[in-house]
């Protein structure tokens, strides 16, 4: 099934931060980002057990439990166990370091095997409180988390995770599955399979202002020829876009922070925010069904809403592919 044809609004709601990422949250902020997400009308929630160890599941559960089912769209991932025990010392995540080093101290072990992958959907459902997820993604079978052997964690999930996940979708348990990882290389791996068929893919941090260019060349041009969606992660690069200074989860190089300012003076010059030009730019290319900013703060979330609704003029979208910030391959707003 189409991402398109389940998923309510092309703006989402990305829940990493509400695992702790890069700092404590209280609950108290946590509720009023949340409800400030459903007073501006999102109704798409995408979450995961690695986000703080389940905390984040555990927090977005606490307030969709007020909601009726029908009203809005949710998915989580597999690839990850969180266990009873507590693990300890500090946690290898790859090259995402300490990235919930706040959340909850549970050990995560990988387990992208169809059993794995069961009892994966089984305890996010226990900790959301729900009764079923639409969208399953399998989560970060790329080099980022797995280094030199990630190829063969995705032939774990190749004939593990992707055929329980189809069996899933198949039985109507589950109304979609597919890829969520930070890099390419895996979907467009899973795209070239004959079988098993993934229905959509959520792709962080890659198809963005400041990166984009990789994506362009095989990913999405697959994608688009067989029917296949996106669902953006980190449109704002972890937040060097939207007036942070992370880019790809840690602080953003003197590289980055330039090519930011760059783009910045261009929309100061526009009277418009970067946040719309970041936003609307990733969901310009024809397989975006939705972006899913992350946020910890209710005014992120108002500010995101007027982004995705903010008048962008053509001359900016014109100048800024003529500055070189973007490749002249790339989809823009209004086929400009």
């Amino acid at each position: 099934m189409r991402l398109s044809t389940f998923l309510p609004g092309r703006l989402g709601f990305g829940s990493a931060p509400l695992g702790n990422m890069f700092r404590k949250i209280p609950d108290e902020e946590v509720h009023a980002t949340l409800q400030a997400a459903w007073d501006q009308g999102i109704r798409y929630y995408d979450t995961a057990p690695f986000y703080g160890a389940g905390l984040a599941e555990m927090r977005l559960g606490a307030f969709l439990s007020r909601q009726p089912r029908d009203s809005y769209a949710l998915s989580s991932k597999v690839g990850r166990l969180i266990l009873d025990e507590v693990e300890p010392g500090s946690r290898e995540f790859g090259e995402k370091g300490g990235l919930f080093e706040h959340g909850r101290p549970n050990k995560i072990v990988y387990d992208y095997t169809a059993d794995g992958t069961m009892k994966s959907i089984e305890d996010s459902l226990k900790r959301l409180g729900v009764d079923r997820l639409d969208f399953v993604t399998v989560h970060d079978i790329a080099q980022d988390f797995h280094g030199d052997v990630w190829l063969q964690q995705f032939d774990t999930a190749r004939t593990g995770a992707f055929h329980a996940l189809t069996r899933l979708r198949d039985e109507g348990v589950i109304k979609a599955w597919g890829l969520g990882t930070n890099r390419a290389e895996p979907i467009e791996l899973t795209l070239a399979l004959d079988e098993p068929q993934p229905d959509g893919f959520l792709l962080a941090g890659r198809y963005t202002l400041l990166d984009h260019a990789h994506a362009l060349q095989r990913l999405l041009p697959a994608a688009q020829e067989q029917g296949v969606e996106m669902v953006v992660g980190g449109p704002y690069s972890s937040g060097v876009l939207a007036g942070g200074t992370h880019f790809e989860y840690r602080q953003a190089p003197p590289g980055i922070i330039d090519r930011v300012r760059r783009i910045k003076e261009l929309t100061d010059r526009y009277g418009m925010s970067i946040k719309a030009a970041a936003l609307q730019f990733s969901l310009a290319h024809p397989v975006a069904a939705a972006a899913i900013p992350g946020a910890s703060k209710p005014s992120r979330i108002i500010e995101d809403s007027a982004a995705l609704e903010e008048k962008v003029p053509a001359g900016f979208w014109a100048d800024l592919r003529e500055s070189g910030l973007i490749s002249p391959h790339a989809p823009l707003p209004g086929g400009a």
